[in-house]
């Protein structure tokens, strides 16, 4: 197993009530679970709740004790439907994914949930991956919380309020009979704090109960006429019961101002709170303690919204504005709506001085809180105070250096094995020509950046080789497609390849299989080889291509072989074999690699044992300049530096400290054979005696040699 090991954070999981817990967000739900008495967790990893599930699964011994069955579902598809479990039975049960795009796979799971409404407590927790540092596409939750009617957490940012919204978002869920989702921002992901413990709870109401004791409720089946009433059931008795709880429960929260502002008001996002404070003591509005001058409404519940109290914190005040991060303006649609509806003539502002899309960062929301202020309280909009550092960016030095050196795009991991994937590809379209090509979810997207420009599109996990499926034409050149293991396991065996074969797909599939889920932290999957206690492995991409009728099928074992790949990949393009030709390129993650091999390295020096490290470099005598190693592979361990020779202008190719020695760099120069300029070092730890002597020798023979050379140089200088 790869991934990162949590041994000595799940050991807080044991912490009886009263103690106080120390951590991070997402390691606090974990917590909050135990204490809440849930019976079953789920989920697929993916940023920013994969540490979620990698606690999880460190934490197997707690969950045996209590009774809680944990698994890694093949999918969020397959996580959402976990939640059946909760349908007819008083079972607590929680799925989390990376969201939205998480959401999106999961969504017809959810609405059948949704629809069908639940008994135990179901809660979704969605890491709401949004904001300039996404890898997906800037979308919201809330749009489907409002699509299916499940109620949406968005708890403040710290960890009393998030261990609360767990703790609540059960209860809610059982009060309503409704899945509720839990919004867990990146930065209430990562935010670290404290909070006083609760005892862990066995489940009331366990799995096994149920499978002694089944039940049958066809009224919670989404089968007509059970499905009509459902949506009459939402509105009717799940919606009020909903609305009851959380006003009951103070869900949201109040923060009153100082009476100099009274008649002002902030409505706000939960998961906004920190940076709203932030931005109010930029103004001078709020002190060092996080205690606001102007009153605050805090949306800890952004669905549904409670109008009882929209209208009790807005009757008084002259103008409010509500903060409300990204596209579409669904609560500020809302809050007018029920203001103008009872004849509240207070002034809501919102995406009029603050932007409709894009992350509400401390600065965007001090300027669009300036901006509000400045009409309807001039007195208190207070000039922005400048922070007291100035960002190293704003720097004239730094600012010159940025106008000369090229930003260098986001890339592979220094000795990626998939590097040499893409640099075979580039070499099989230089004798063959351009292709259509499309990408999948992975590190392998990088493909699409410099130095490798290869790519047209990407729709979707494990979908690289179906979104090739409108190409299947006759025409002189062939569609490539790739997709990672991960991705091949989440969905590219039935709609990529299960599809190509079924309808005769002439491309040529590229499945990268670097032993993990790489991308996600690099947790096994069914074809990882690692030897795993709770899981099977070992399980052949190979031999499930072949079972899904693939009869065109290449596996190279070691990516490192740029050539092999390159003829391999030719080989495919100009076949006369019909269907889809598939690809399997091979090699560990060094990533992961690295996690495994480097500690066992570094116990065997510490032993005394004799260990080699290969290094890779090069002559800068030697070196032309090239520099198509740097073009076909852009290792971040590969740079330019100063030859050293006033008569060798250009700069030579360098190998800095960062190598792992996996030999790409010399494989891809000069289309792929090894160039000369490029040498390997071993470098030997605790040498032996036989070590030493040959390195004596060899050190003697290099030296008179060098002295020769330098002797013959003298005599021909002018």
């Amino acid at each position: 197993m790869a991934e990162r090991s949590f041994a000595k954070e799940v050991e807080q999981l044991r912490l009886p009530a009263g103690s106080e817990f120390r951590g991070e967000g997402i390691l606090a739900v974990t917590k909050a679970l135990l204490q809440s008495g849930v019976g079953y967790v789920a989920g697929y990893q993916g940023s920013p709740i994969s540490h979620l599930m990698d606690v999880l699964a460190d934490a197997k011994e707690i969950l045996d004790e209590l009774g809680v069955h944990f698994e890694a579902s093949a999918s969020e598809a397959t996580a959402a439907a976990t939640l059946a479990a909760s349908v007819m039975y008083p079972i607590r049960g929680a799925v989390t994914w990376k969201s939205t795009v998480g959401t999106n796979v999961a969504s017809d799971a959810l609405a059948n949930l949704a629809s069908g409404g639940v008994t135990g407590g179901a809660l979704v927790i969605i890491g709401e991956d949004y904001g300039e540092g996404s890898s997906i596409m800037q979308e919201r939750s809330h749009a489907f919380a409002m699509k299916s009617q499940m109620w949406l957490l968005d708890p403040r940012p710290n960890l009393e309020s998030i261990v609360k919204a767990v703790e609540d978002g059960f209860e809610l869920s059982e009060a309503s009979n409704t899945p509720v989702m839990l919004e867990m921002r990146i930065r209430s992901c990562h935010v670290h704090g404290r909070f006083i413990t609760r005892e862990n709870r066995r489940p009331a109401f366990s799995l096994a109960d149920a499978l002694e004791n089944p039940r049958r409720d066809t009224g919670r089946i989404v089968l007509p006429p059970a499905s009509f009433a459902h949506e009459h059931e939402k509105v009717r008795d799940r919606w009020p019961a909903a609305v009851q709880f959380i006003r009951e429960r103070k869900l949201n929260e109040f923060f009153d101002g100082d009476d100099a502002h009274a008649d002002l008001g902030l409505i706000l996002q939960g998961g906004l709170y920190n940076g709203v404070i932030r931005a109010l003591q930029l103004l001078g509005l709020a002190d060092a303690f996080g205690n606001s001058r102007i009153p605050l409404y805090v949306m800890n519940v952004t669905y549904p919204v409670i109008d009882d109290e929209v209208l009790a914190f807005c009757k008084d005040k002259r103008a409010v504005l509500l903060l409300e991060e990204g596209q579409p303006d669904y609560i500020e649609q809302n809050l007018n709506t029920i203001l103008r509806r009872a004849g509240v003539t207070t002034a809501l502002c919102g995406k009029d001085v603050l932007p409709m899309a894009g992350e509400y960062t401390t600065q965007v929301m001090r300027d669009g809180i300036e901006a509000f202020l400045t009409p309807h309280a001039p007195a208190a909009a207070v000039p922005a105070q400048a922070p007291a550092a100035v960002p190293v960016t704003f720097h004239p030095r730094i600012r010159d250096l940025a106008a000369v050196v090229p930003p260098r795009p986001a890339g592979f991991c220094t000795g990626c094995p998939e590097r040499p994937i893409f640099a075979a590809m580039k070499l099989a379209q230089a004798d063959l020509g351009e292709h259509h090509i499309s990408c999948d979810i992975g590190c392998h997207l990088f493909s699409i950046l410099p130095p490798f420009n290869l790519g047209a599109t990407t729709m979707g996990y494990g979908l690289g080789a179906a979104s090739s499926s409108a190409f299947n034409v006759k025409s002189g050149k062939r569609s490539i497609s790739v997709m990672g293991d991960g991705g091949f396991w989440h969905n590219g065996l039935t709609s990529g390849i299960a599809n190509a074969v079924f309808n005769k797909n002439d491309g040529v599939i590229v499945i990268v299989d670097n032993f993990y889920s790489s991308a996600t932290g690099g947790q096994d999957i069914p074809s990882s080889r690692a030897d795993n206690p709770n899981r099977a492995t070992k399980h052949p991409i190979e031999a499930a291509i072949r079972g899904a009728g693939v009869k065109w099928v290449r596996t190279i074992d070691r990516t490192y072989d740029v050539a092999r790949l390159r003829d391999t990949l030719e080989e495919a393009l100009t076949t006369s074999t019909d269907g889809p030709k598939v690809i399997i390129a091979q090699s560990e993650c060094m990533l992961n690699k690295q996690r495994r091999v480097k500690p066992l390295f570094n116990k065997a020096v510490k032993a005394g044992e004799r260990v080699v490290k290969e290094r890779f470099g090069v002559d800068p005598d030697v070196c032309s300049g090239d520099h198509a190693c740097i073009r076909l592979s852009g290792c971040p361990s590969l740079s330019v530096k100063d030859s050293g020779d006033p008569l060798k202008e250009d700069p030579v190719a360098h190998v800095d400290n960062s190598c792992v020695g996996c030999g790409n760099c010399g494989e891809v120069a000069e289309a792929a054979v090894l160039c000369p300029s490029f040498y390997r070092a071993d470098i030997i730890h605790n040498p032996t005696t036989a070590d030493r002597i040959k390195a004596r020798v060899r050190g003697a023979v290099i030296g008179w040699l060098q002295r020769r050379r330098a002797a013959r140089l003298a005599r021909h200088a002018l």
